[in-house]
């Protein structure tokens, strides 16, 4: 019980939009506290500046005494986070964790290091080798992953575009919401459901 009243005011804290820290997490489902959506806001002045980038995080059930289990699911070009899974390589996801860190902490670090790459322990060996090895062939593959792939839906403008192919605004919005906002994805179920 005290586990989940401290996952409830963690999650007041780092529920509210705060462009300051550049962080947020809220429940996937409302009341379930074990999983949540994260999302970080690209550092400014790094090749990730200017896109949003959501993990997936699910709360253990020994919660705060062990780490919060944390994967990208934004594809993003970083040398300690996978290309291909979005698993990350972070010491306080893994042995250095400490009850005294929370949700925000880790989300923090995580753009902390987004900022700062560490290729000598990475999770991605091809990107490491690109980091140190041309480090400017690096920074323009990391901010046009960051283009394509971190870039903020605009919810209204996706409706429209798929109301465009003759679906009315409910069912297209529903769709989209249940395909996170592919608008491919959310035209090939309406297409299916005629």
């Amino acid at each position: 019980m005290a586990a989940s009243g401290r996952l409830n005011k963690e999650l007041a804290e780092v529920g509210k939009d705060d462009k300051t820290s550049g962080v947020k997490a809220v429940a996937v489902t409302p009341g379930n506290l074990r999983e949540l959506k994260g999302t970080i806001l690209g550092p400014e002045g790094t090749c990730y500046e200017g896109g949003v980038f959501e993990i997936d995080i699910t709360i253990p059930k020994q919660y705060p005494f062990e780490p919060p289990k944390m994967k990208f699911t934004t594809k993003i070009w970083h040398p300690n986070i996978s290309s291909q899974t979005g698993a990350i390589c972070l010491d306080i996801l893994k042995d250095q964790w400490s009850p005294a860190l929370t949700i925000k902490t880790a989300l923090l670090s995580l753009q902390a290091l987004m900022c700062s790459p560490e290729p000598g322990d990475p999770q991605d060996a091809e990107v490491a080798k690109m980091y140190l090895s041309d480090r400017k062939k690096f920074d323009s593959t990391a901010k046009f992953w960051t283009e394509s792939y971190a870039q903020p839906v605009n919810e209204d403008d996706a409706i429209t575009r798929v109301c465009e192919m003759g679906f009315d605004r409910d069912s297209a919005k529903a769709a989209l919401e249940k395909h996170g906002w592919d608008e491919s994805a959310a035209v090939n179920q309406l297409l299916g459901g005629l």
